[in-house]
C-alpha cells in the first residue's frame, strides 16, 4: 500500500448546548479532519485541538502548520506506511501531540479497512459495547445543573461527570447528592485548583465521588501526590499524563489511582495502548476522556475503550449529546442500559458523510508524494 493523498479540512460545528469549564464557555467548536486514502479507501481521524490555547497550547492553526509544514511532508518523503512507523518517525519532532494523533489516526482507521477489520479488533479490543458516561460543564445555577442531570439520566447514562472551579464545588456537589443521592458521580477541575486548597477540597469527600479529576495544573505530580495522600476521594489524572514516562511518573508518585487516557493529548494510539498497558500491569484502572468530538474521533475513543483495561464509564456519549448534526452515520446512540455498541465494521466502523463535512468545511488542503 502506497499513499495516494493526504487530506486536510478545517470544520466548524456549532454545540446544541453551551459547554462551559474553569477554561470559560464555548458554543461551538472547530477542528481538523485527515483523510489518508490509498487504492480507493480512505482512513479518517480528528485532531482534537481547539482554536484556542486552552486545555492544551495546541490550536487548530498550530496543528495545520505542522502537519503541512512537517508531519505529512515527512510521511511522504519517507514513503511511510504503517501507523505505528509514522509514530517512530515522528517522534524526532517535539510536542504537538493531538497533530500528529489525528494523522496516526487516519492512518491506523486506513490500515484496519485494508485489512478488512474493526479497528477494536486491530487494537486487541475484548468488549463488544463500553459505558458511555456524560461530562456536564458549569451551568447558571445549581437547579439548572440539576435539571439536566435528570433528562441526562432519563437519556441512560450511568455516570455523571461535572465540571468544578472554585466557587461552584462543594455547594454544587451537595445539590446534586440531595437530589441524587445514589447517582455514580465523578468531578472534573481542569486544573483549577492550588495546594492552598486543599483544606477545601477534602470536603468532597463527603460525597462520594467515584473520582475527582486534575485538581492541580498539569505540570504539578508531586501536589497531586501530596494531596492523594490526604483525601480519600480518588484523583484521576488527564492533562499531566502526556506520555507512558509521565504515567509512570505519576504511578510512582502515588499521584493518582486512576488515569484519563485521551488519544489526542498523548499523541496516538501507539502511544495510548503503552500507557494502558503500563497501567494494566500497575492495576491502575484507566477510562477514556472525550474532547467533544465529532463523529470520527468518537469512533476512534469506542474503539480505544474497548480494550480490556479500560474499566470506567467513558466521556464518550451519544452524538446528539453535542451536535445536531454528526458528520457520520449511523450516529452513535446509547442503549437504555447505558452502553454504546463499539461498531463491528472494518476500521472506525461508520460512514463518514462527505456533503456534511463539505457544508462545515472552512479551509482545505490536499498533498501528494513529491
Amino acid at each position: 500500500m502506497s499513499l495516494e493523498r493526504i487530506e486536510m479540512s478545517l470544520l466548524h460545528l456549532p454545540f446544541v448546548h453551551h459547554f462551559e469549564t474553569s477554561f470559560g464557555r464555548e458554543y461551538d467548536r472547530t477542528f481538523l479532519i485527515l483523510r489518508a486514502c490509498a487504492d480507493g479507501v480512505t482512513g479518517y481521524g480528528e485532531v482534537v485541538a481547539a482554536a484556542a490555547p486552552l486545555y492544551s497550547y495546541e490550536t487548530t492553526e498550530t496543528a495545520w502548520h505542522v502537519l503541512q509544514d512537517f508531519f505529512i511532508p515527512l510521511v511522504f518523503k519517507k514513503n511511510l506506511k504503517d501507523p505505528a512507523d509514522v509514530a517512530r518517525e515522528l517522534n524526532r519532532y517535539r510536542g504537538h501531540p493531538m497533530a500528529r494523533a489525528g494523522l496516526e489516526l487516519a492512518l491506523w482507521d486506513l490500515k484496519a479497512k485494508k485489512e478488512g477489520v474493526s479497528l477494536s479488533r486491530l487494537y486487541g479490543g475484548t468488549r463488544s459495547a463500553i459505558e458511555a458516561g456524560v461530562s456536564i460543564g458549569v451551568q447558571d445555577t445549581p437547579e439548572e445543573l440539576v435539571e439536566r442531570i435528570g433528562l441526562f439520566l432519563d437519556e441512560g447514562y450511568r455516570r455523571v461527570k461535572i465540571k468544578i472551579k472554585p466557587g461552584w464545588d462543594v455547594r454544587i456537589c451537595e445539590s446534586i447528592r440531595t437530589a441524587y443521592p445514589h447517582l455514580l458521580l465523578q468531578a472534573d477541575a481542569n486544573g483549577a485548583y492550588t495546594m492552598a486548597d486543599g483544606d477545601h477540597l477534602r470536603q468532597l469527600d463527603a460525597f462520594s465521588l467515584l473520582m475527582l479529576e486534575q485538581v492541580f495544573p498539569p505540570y504539578d505530580l508531586l501536589d497531586h501526590s501530596r494531596l492523594q495522600e490526604t483525601i480519600k476521594t480518588p484523583l484521576c489524572l488527564d492533562e499531566s499524563i502526556t506520555s507512558a514516562t509521565t504515567a509512570r511518573q505519576a504511578l510512582e508518585l502515588k499521584s493518582c489511582r486512576i488515569v484519563n487516557i485521551k488519544v489526542g493529548r498523548v499523541g496516538g494510539i501507539v502511544e495510548a495502548r503503552r500507557i494502558h498497558d503500563l497501567c494494566e500491569a500497575e492495576n491502575i484502572p484507566v477510562w477514556c476522556g472525550g474532547m467533544l468530538e465529532s463523529g470520527v474521533g468518537r469512533a476512534h475513543n469506542v474503539h480505544l475503550a474497548a480494550l480490556p483495561n479500560f474499566v470506567f464509564p467513558h466521556d464518550i456519549s451519544a452524538s446528539r449529546r453535542y451536535y445536531r448534526e454528526d458528520i457520520v452515520e449511523p450516529p452513535f446512540d446509547i442503549t437504555e442500559n447505558g452502553m454504546i455498541s463499539v461498531p463491528d465494521g472494518p476500521g472506525i466502523g461508520v460512514e463518514v458523510l462527505e456533503d456534511r463535512i463539505q457544508k462545515a468545511t472552512h479551509r482545505h488542503q490536499v498533498f501528494k508524494p513529491a
